[in-house]
């Protein structure tokens, strides 16, 4: 097995990866290292995110460029902000024993001032998204008349996200006899079409095979009615207590609708996606990194770039339009040669799409049954005995108190301890499942269509068919929605704010775009009305009645037009009833006869004779 040295890999270079951690050469850096070490050799390179492909060409720019020029000599452009930092941070740690190599990254998003200063102090290397380079070069602060060396890392993502014009527009500015070095998880017609046109007498290096999803992923789907897959998801993820996962989402409204749901729920799950601040996204994506969040649920969008290490699964909530989409959803998980899972919840209209992604990829999909309550239990049961045999004990801290433990648990036996420990962390568990839904498995037949059909219309989305509260419970009204921002952690918030003593229980949540119904415990529910009735969330006055009685209670969802006859209800009652003012004036003036009619009136001067004789008498005599 070749070594890096072996590679021609310097000893600066070789010092400093050693201090990381890098003993061999992974594959796609065996190929590509002493490719690039070559001169006026462009390569594309087809391996999947997490293959060691930073490496793999940042090792042999950095060796080929002169850290006593200051002027810019290779570029490396990414889609995203998230990946352009982490590729900078890597190419950093690599050229940590090259003195006076400067490695700077350039985004949008942020203050182009700071910028523009570093690079006006001298940088040999780029590392940016492209349309924050094209800002740079029209404003004149980067030049790339010396470029060496191009890469383009992640390029069918860049591709995807529509910045061929920018990726033109920076290849014109290059000098002619720059290397350019394309990088991509899949060979689609657009990286073929970019090969032809910037790339000369280039060396293509597959490692795996072209197209394909990650060697070590298992690839399974799960069936279920479109109204079943929150409640299908929350069976997966209850039955694997270790998982780490991405849940990926098509759209921003879904996005955050199920990490709020998962928030609910108890489960440690943050959203991330393009409403979000930079700021924001940032931050989530640290404690996801960090491990301080289990569950990252995210669009396709937001999630590009996002690398990060040990995930055990991918969970997509509904399949991508694209294959090369879920090829890259899958790719995040099974890195470093251990085993990852892409788990797919889908419908019956979904699975032509799982027949497709099968011939791409050259992998089978495993057609999964949804575990059973019992199954989770059990495996939630081993995780919590796991969990307490692997405690560690430190003696000293917990010495001061065992006089006081002993005494409080000394009438009770070894076996009814071990039965509580159990049911206070294993507890919430049995509690649901005791009385989980059914979730059947669709047969294809027209009936299950027809479900598909009715839920795409807005069934609730519990997968309750009935409008009516649980027991104990009542279901109540409250005039704001999606439209609001008025999402579950803002309700929760919300209540907790003006109900002061305790944090109000909540049941099911049936949100809309202009209302929503929430359940609340039969006690709590006039209290909970007369707290927030006449309060106000951002500028617009909150109302809460019983569904059941005002009128809003006779269906779980109202049809479009009931809906928006509420809408326009809730809009005349705001703006401090002006349009409501105008309402009623207009339905009094319902027409100018109405006006006049019963009123007396004046002409001024003689009623106009309009006959004929009139007409002849007006008419101007010859002369």
């Amino acid at each position: 097995m070749k070594t890096f040295e072996q590679l021609g890999v310097s000893e600066e270079i070789r010092r400093a990866i050693e201090e990381l951690g890098f003993e061999q050469p992974m594959p796609v850096q065996k190929e590509v290292i002493p490719y690039l070490l070559g001169n006026k050799n462009d390569v594309i390179a087809l391996a999947q995110t997490g293959t060691g492909k930073t490496a793999a060409y940042g090792l042999p720019v950095l060796q080929k460029t002169d850290a006593e020029a200051k002027t810019t000599q290779a570029v490396i452009l990414s889609p995203t902000r998230e990946l352009c930092l982490q590729i900078a941070d890597d190419l950093n740690a690599f050229a940590k024993y090259i003195h006076g190599l400067h490695i700077v990254p350039v985004y949008g998003g942020a203050d182009i001032v700071p910028q523009i200063r570093q690079l006006k102090k001298g940088v040999q290397v780029i590392v940016a998204t492209p349309g924050r380079l094209i800002d740079l070069i029209n404003r004149g602060v980067a030049q790339l008349d010396n470029v060496r060396n191009i890469v383009l890392d992640e390029a069918d993502e860049m591709l995807n996200m529509g910045f061929s014009e920018s990726i033109n527009a920076i290849f014109e500015q290059l000098p002619e006899d720059h290397n350019t070095l394309l990088f991509s998880a899949t060979m689609s017609k657009e990286i073929e079409k970019i090969a032809q046109q910037y790339l000369h007498d280039y060396k293509e290096i597959v490692v795996g095979s072209r197209n394909e999803g990650a060697e070590h992923v298992n690839h399974i789907y799960y069936l279920v009615h479109s109204k079943d897959k929150y409640l299908a998801l929350k069976r997966i993820v209850d039955y694997y207590p270790r998982i780490f996962a991405i849940i990926f989402c098509r759209t921003k409204l879904e996005t955050q609708e199920i990490a709020d749901k998962l928030i609910k729920d108890g489960y440690n799950a943050e959203a991330l996606h393009g409403d979000l601040s930079q700021q924001q996204r940032d931050l989530t994506m640290q404690k996801f990194r960090q491990h301080t969040v289990q569950f990252l649920v995210a669009t396709d969008v937001a999630a590009r770039g996002l690398d990060v290490e040990d995930l055990t699964h991918v969970i997509n909530y509904g399949l991508p339009d694209d294959i090369e989409s879920y090829t890259h959803r899958s790719g995040r998980t099974g890195r470093a040669g251990k085993k990852g899972t892409s788990i797919s919840i889908i419908h019956t209209k979904e699975k032509w799409k799982v027949r497709q992604i099968e011939k791409q990829i050259g992998k089978e999909f495993v057609d999964g049954t949804l575990p059973t309550p019992e199954e989770i239990c059990k495996k939630q049961l081993y995780k919590t005995m796991d969990d307490i045999m692997k405690t560690d004990i430190d003696e000293e801290q917990i010495a001061p108190y065992m006089d006081d433990i002993n005494r409080q648990f000394e009438y009770l036996d070894k076996e009814d301890l071990i039965k509580k420990m159990v049911a206070v962390t294993f507890g919430k568990f049995l509690e649901y499942y005791k009385n989980a839904p059914v979730i059947e498995k669709p047969t294809g037949k027209r009936s299950d269509r027809k479900d598909e059909k009715g839920d795409r219309k807005g069934r609730v989305s519990s997968g309750r068919r009935s409008h009516e509260a649980e027991a104990g419970y009542r279901r109540l009204f409250i005039n704001l929605g999606k439209t609001d921002g008025f999402y579950p952690g803002e309700i929760m918030q919300f209540l907790n704010h003006h109900i002061h003593g305790s944090k109000q229980e909540v049941g099911h949540i049936d949100l809309l775009q202009k209302f929503c119904y929430i359940e609340v415990p039969e006690g709590d529910a006039e209290k909970v009305m007369n707290a927030i009735n006449g309060a106000t969330y951002k500028g617009r006055e909150v109302r809460c009645n019983d569904a059941d009685e005002g009128g809003h209670g006779r269906s779980a969802r109202p049809k479009a037009g009931a809906e928006r006859r509420i809408a326009r209800k809730e809009a005349r009652k705001g703006d401090n009833g002006s349009r409501g003012k105008q309402a009623r004036h207009g339905r009094e003036k319902e027409s100018w006869r109405d006006l006049i009619k019963d009123k007396p009136f004046k002409l001024k001067g003689e009623i106009p004779d309009f006959s004929e004789e009139g007409w002849a008498r007006r008419r101007p005599k010859k002369k």
